[in-house]
């Protein structure tokens, strides 16, 4: 058996948003152009603007489609040092950026790096469960504070902040307001509206779309600072020829998420519920991470006291099972993540998680799966770490 449980990484693409991307093949016509072939793809473009923007309670005109996340976050975040004349509502007096320990690299190397050019930042620190401190916050903004960035939902550990709180304390200091919400679009209830931000990120890629588009959500009058420069597309805020077929794509997933999210999630938490007990149930000294109740349906993240997570993840790849040891967009790195040790838990436990990330298309026969093959690779693993522990040498 096969089972993929690394959606958070990236989703499958779902059939229909697959049917509907093969039917729009034939429109290559260019957007930008006037004549019949651009008008018609360009119909096919503004459909799926229209979607995004009813799915995120939003105007049309505040939607921005973008190569993905990551360029969606780095946008808004360099809002701060922008020298574009066309930017004159841009905080001039203001170049500090607020973000958290926990964010994703997209975030936290960008503000690095923003950092290394002079630009303040201060990151916010979080609770043993992932919850951001907003007394911190509120301590941390300041009328020097020009955006503050935090993200919606954990992609390690799968914790929902409460945006609208932090928007209520930067806002009422003046400052911005960016979320990466690249795990929470299509798995929560999201109306940019409620959360009162000014600037929102997501990629198609998460929900069951294609690779390559993402959206970055700008609220009309906020401040923006063109990333990308060339053409007139998107309003002058992002040029580039637009990835038709992905956009297109994009707006089939989005479509399908708004008639499906809400059963689809309740299924997929009753799946990862059943995971989660059957792991307590079978494998002794444990540690789940995250919040127990204000966490994503699908994402759990646990570990296992005595086990390396890149040897249970290599022995659960053997029997066809598909997981992760955290964020794809840091694999590679041999360090602990810095979720985990945000959290607290030490780095003999963060080297030792496992993130199991559920989704649509999983199914009980799966879970049973997994707890059939998971406590007797992790008694292997456990096995020839006390060997070499007590030997001092290499199995």
């Amino acid at each position: 058996m096969r089972v993929y449980m690394d959606n958070n990484a990236t989703t499958p693409l779902h059939p229909e948003v697959a049917k509907t991307m093969a039917d729009s093949l034939q429109l290559f016509g260019n957007p930008s152009s006037m004549h019949s072939y651009g008008r018609e793809t360009s119909a096919w473009v503004e459909g799926a603007r229209e979607k995004v923007a009813t799915f995120l309670d939003a105007d049309t005109s505040s939607i921005i489609f973008t190569g993905g996340g990551s360029e969606s976050n780095n946008t808004a975040l360099k809002l701060v040092t922008c020298t574009d004349a066309t930017c004159v509502h841009c905080p001039a007096n203001r170049k500090q950026i607020i973000t958290t320990v926990i964010e994703h690299p997209s975030v936290l190397n960008t503000v690095q790096k923003l950092e290394s050019r002079g630009v303040p930042a201060k990151y916010v620190g979080v609770d043993p469960q992932g919850k951001i401190d907003l007394n911190e916050l509120e301590e941390a903004v300041s009328d020097k504070s020009a955006l503050v960035s935090v993200m919606m939902a954990n992609n390690e550990i799968g914790t929902v902040q409460n945006i609208r709180k932090i928007s209520e304390i930067a806002h009422r200091h003046g400052a911005l307001v960016h979320t990466d919400a690249v795990q929470a679009v299509g798995k929560l209830p999201v109306s940019v509206r409620d959360l009162d931000v000014d600037f929102l990120s997501f990629s198609a890629h998460k929900l069951y779309g294609p690779k390559g588009i993402g959206v970055l959500y700008a609220r009309r009058g906020a401040p923006f600072c063109t990333f990308i420069h060339g053409g007139h597309q998107e309003a002058g805020r992002r040029a580039g020829t637009l990835n038709t077929l992905g956009i297109i794509g994009l707006g089939k997933a989005v479509e399908i998420a708004s008639r499906e999210m809400n059963e689809r999630e309740e299924r997929v938490r009753n799946l990862k519920n059943k995971l989660r007990e059957g792991i307590v149930d079978s494998i002794p000294d444990i540690h789940v991470n995250g919040h127990p109740t204000d966490s994503l349906a699908g994402t759990l993240n646990v570990s296992f006291r005595g086990a390396e997570g890149e040897s249970i993840l290599l022995y659960l790849d053997l029997e066809g099972i598909a997981v992760s040891t955290g964020s794809a967009c840091a694999s590679g790195s041999l360090d602990p993540s810095h979720v985990l040790l945000a959290t607290g838990i030490g780095a003999e436990l963060a080297h030792g998680s496992i993130r199991f990330s559920l989704g649509g298309f999983n199914t009980e026969a799966e879970v049973d799966y997994v707890l059939d093959k998971l406590p007797g690779i992790i008694s292997k693993i456990r096995s020839m770490s006390s060997i070499y522990e007590r030997t001092g040498e290499r199995i």
